[in-house]
């Protein structure tokens, strides 16, 4: 059974689902699902080093605001069983990087391990995920050697593979994310309950899920 998730490391409820679907493929071991990271960035057009904590204030409508739907996010991921620390974040970061980085990690099949380790080092450590220094230490914990990451952040391997998976998610209509899909059969949008995965994995599995499109 195949199942692509396509999300962006900066998106908190993309962090809050992953930690739900992580958990019911723990409840349904059997399965042999294959989860594919499919990037996905919400600001693919910040500047590479990003933008202060202000780019938050704007788009939440102000301080009071932000510190309330930060207040709501951090709520949402205690019941989930994550941490975050938003009094840390500097800003919202340009995420092509921290992609390419889950992309490499695939190389050694430690594709989970490194998205859990970006979520965490930027929501709960407060990494900066435009800084290369940052970056290496993030995969380094993941498993990465650290030679062959900075390496990557040298060049530019990978970037039109994630180019090209936000151009196949927006020819598919997918405007924000979380989005889970299974196979090419259905999908899920959004940090949905560890019971709502329960259920899409019983139903892919009883449909006979397999491969999806070439997205």
């Amino acid at each position: 059974m195949t199942l692509d998730v396509f999300a962006d490391i900066a998106c908190p409820w993309c962090y809050i689902g992953e930690a739900h679907l992580a958990e019911a493929l723990r409840q349904r071991p059997g399965l042999g699902v294959e989860r594919r990271w499919r990037p996905f960035q919400l600001q693919p057009d910040l500047p590479p080093e990003g933008q202060d904590r202000a780019f938050f204030h704007r788009k939440f409508g102000g301080p009071e605001r932000t510190e309330a739907a930060f207040a709501h996010v951090t709520e949402a991921g205690e019941r989930a069983g994550i941490r975050f620390d938003f009094a840390k974040l500097a800003g919202a970061p340009n995420t092509l990087d921290a992609h390419r980085l889950v992309l490499l990690a695939g190389e050694y099949d430690r594709t989970w391990e490194t998205v859990e380790a970006l979520f965490e080092g930027y929501f709960a450590d407060g990494r900066d995920l435009g800084d290369a220094e940052d970056l290496v230490a993030i995969a380094e914990h993941a498993g990465l050697p650290g030679a062959d990451v900075r390496a990557l952040l040298g060049d530019d391997r990978y970037a039109d593979d994630v180019r090209r998976s936000q151009t196949v998610a927006q020819r598919a209509g997918i405007g924000g994310v979380p989005l889970y899909l299974f196979g090419d059969r259905f999908a899920l949008s959004g940090a949905q309950p560890v019971e709502a995965f329960l259920q899409a994995l019983d139903r892919a599995a009883e449909a006979g899920v397999s491969d999806g499109s070439d997205a």
